[in-house]
């Protein structure tokens, strides 16, 4: 999942990446995009998480969850069991959330 996520972004620009103990990270200015695992968290059977960043709330059904920690910072989560599922919405998303960090 992860290099599905890392290609998308790749095909963007540059970006530097971080790793933890608990997610890796996507920065520009700022970070934009993180993929972690939720078994890690919580019981799941899901592989992978993507959060992104961006100054609104989206609406979809592919949006498991939508934290607003900020004024202006709306961190939606999606569930990724399949790397096919990194397709062009999601690739628009990241996109957006991309250019917000710039």
């Amino acid at each position: 999942m992860y290099e599905a996520v890392a290609g998308a972004i790749a095909d963007l620009g540059a970006a530097e990446i971080a790793v933890s103990k608990s997610q890796i990270a996507f920065r520009r200015r700022r970070g934009f995009a993180f993929v972690w695992r939720p078994g890690q968290y919580v019981t799941s059977d899901v592989p992978a998480v993507v959060s992104f960043r961006l100054a609104e709330r989206l609406q979809s059904p592919r949006i498991k969850e939508v934290a607003h920690p900020s004024k202006n910072v709306w961190m939606h989560h999606i569930e990724l069991r399949r790397p096919d599922e990194v397709d062009g919405e999601l690739r628009r998303w990241l996109a957006a959330a991309y250019e917000n960090a710039a």
